[in-house]
């Protein structure tokens, strides 16, 4: 039984947003391509490129949409999400290796921001 609530507990926890994520710009974590070994890694926050015009969606909908007749699919408007899922493009400083890091939704992102101290502050006048 106890196994169970602390489970719920988690769960309902899992589900709250973080407020903001401060991720530093640059870490030290263990490279799987040429290095085989600790190395830096430099962060940046992945960016989706541009839509190709020659994809085979892209072509269908636009000979789709040619001519007369309006609009022939759907269009979206029943947004729901207030977030983004936030990516990191994280690149090895040595070999150049690249590899993506998901953090999920948060409703607030920082990359590289001061950390925030802990503990009591004295304001002084």
């Amino acid at each position: 039984k106890k196994i169970i609530e602390a489970r719920a507990r988690v769960i309902s926890c899992s589900r709250l947003l973080p407020r903001m994520v401060n991720f530093p710009k640059e870490l030290k974590t263990f490279c799987n391509g040429k290095c085989q070994k600790h190395t830096k890694w430099k962060v940046t926050q992945y960016k989706k490129g541009k839509d190709s015009l020659f994809a085979q969606g892209k072509r269908r909908y636009d000979r789709k949409q040619a001519g007369f007749g309006g609009q022939t699919k759907p269009v979206f408007h029943k947004k729901a999400k207030v977030t983004k899922k936030i990516t990191l493009k994280m690149k090895c400083e040595k070999c150049s290796a690249l590899r993506m890091k998901n953090l999920g939704r948060c409703k607030h992102f920082e990359l590289g921001a001061e950390k925030k101290k802990k503990g009591p502050t004295i304001h002084g006048r």
